[in-house]
């Protein structure tokens, strides 16, 4: 979608839809429920319970983790009520939220680096009693909405100066270097990415466009030489390896991968049925639950089954992005389509990690892979998606009011 359908209404179509939301506003509670999206939050339903599907799966013969699909139950039906809670909020209350949010999201990447949980090598949860959280998740919804109630502040239409954007800029890289550290570099990716289309549509010129990408193509070697760690390294050759047919260890840095392809293989056109692949019964890929959910998928339901899965996601995305481009306020266009962005390089990443066709980065597949922080951020996502579509006729000045 280009950019423009990201430029605002007229002034009279603008009046009208501000008419429209403020009979909204006056409506109860039950009808404003009437006019939720249910089409939407339905397939999203849809999507939860194929991920539940393939957890309870992916563990069936293990009886370690034959529990996670319960687990991850109570905690879907939980994002579920908190995603439509926050569907019916005002934008204005949204925007008011931005930066406490981005704030409190600072200050829990710092307590990481000071009193981090380390698991897999890497310092990236939070305990709070008996729940481990990650903060790096919850970034990439705080730093859309930071960014998109910065350029509520400063921006009018037609404006595309480039001073503009470098406070825009600011608040991505500040996260970004917290989660870096930590390290987790593909959340840093995702994050950057995401902040990164944000700031491209509210108007970033294709001069500096096309700056920043060869400054970042510049950048690549001296990133792979100085900046990541020994195993981050390690998977990129692998990556790289794989990708132009060297050499790799099948069971040292490559299992992974390897396995994985085995399963997708193994699944054909139509796929072994459910409960019966033989890489994901026997536990032959690692992380199957979370990261690598989709090898289950594949063998199980073959082509036709992780078609169907990223025709879901693709609808989604779709219908996402549409209803972004109709809101009125910069807010809620920025905003709307920066969780957009989230979801949507969940899902690339991932899918392009369990293919070879990107480097193992640890990302979780949207609603289908085990996980409570994740499963928080996306449904959170869809929560400001849906609040974006209700409310798009609400009209907002710099400062969150009608």
């Amino acid at each position: 979608m280009s950019r423009e359908g990201f430029t605002g209404f007229s002034r009279g179509e603008a009046r009208t839809r501000t008419a429209t939301s403020l009979n909204f506003d006056t409506q109860g509670p039950l009808d404003k429920l009437m006019r939720l999206p249910w089409g939407f939050i339905l397939l999203i339903v849809a999507m939860a319970l194929t991920g539940l599907a393939m957890l309870y799966s992916s563990a069936y013969t293990n009886p370690a983790e034959a529990h996670l699909w319960k687990l991850q139950l109570v905690r879907f039906i939980v994002c579920f009520f908190m995603m439509i809670g926050l569907a019916l909020l005002p934008l204005s209350w949204w925007m008011r939220l931005a930066f406490p949010a981005y704030a409190g999201t600072i200050v829990l990447l710092v307590l990481v680096e000071l009193m981090g949980v380390t698991g897999g090598g890497a310092q990236r949860w939070l305990q709070i009693g008996p729940v481990a959280v990650q903060p790096s998740e919850f970034a990439k919804l705080a730093v859309t909405m930071a960014l998109a109630r910065y350029y509520q502040m400063v921006l009018q239409p037609q404006t595309g100066r480039i001073l503009v954007h470098l406070g825009a800029l600011a608040i991505i890289l500040l996260p970004a270097a917290l989660i870096f550290k930590q390290p987790d570099f593909g959340t840093t990716l995702a994050l950057v990415a995401s902040g990164g289309v944000v700031i491209f549509l509210a108007g970033l010129s294709v001069r500096v466009i096309a700056t920043a990408i060869i400054g970042g193509v510049a950048s690549v070697w001296p990133v792979y030489q100085f900046v990541l760690a020994p195993y981050q390294r390690e998977r990129v050759d692998t990556f790289l390896a794989q990708l132009f047919g060297g050499s790799t260890n099948a069971l040292g840095e490559s299992y992974q991968i390897e396995q994985g392809k085995i399963a997708i293989g193994a699944g054909g056109f139509n796929g072994r049925g459910w409960l019966q692949g033989i890489q994901s019964q026997q536990d032959y890929v690692p992380e199957q639950h979370t990261d690598f959910i989709l090898t289950v998928i594949a063998e199980e339901f073959g082509f036709l089954g992780s078609t169907a899965l990223l025709v879901c996601f693709a609808v989604i995305l779709g219908w996402s992005l549409y209803s972004a481009a109709r809101s009125v306020s910069w807010f809620g266009r920025l905003a709307s389509a920066g969780a957009v962005a989230t979801v949507a390089f969940y899902i690339v990443f991932n899918v392009g990690m369990v293919l070879g066709l990107l480097p193992v980065v640890g990302m979780p597949l949207p609603l289908i892979s085990y996980g409570g922080t994740a499963m928080l951020t996306t449904m959170a996502c869809f929560g400001l998606i849906i609040a974006a579509h209700m409310h798009r006729d609400e009209k907002l000045t710099a400062r969150g009011l009608f």
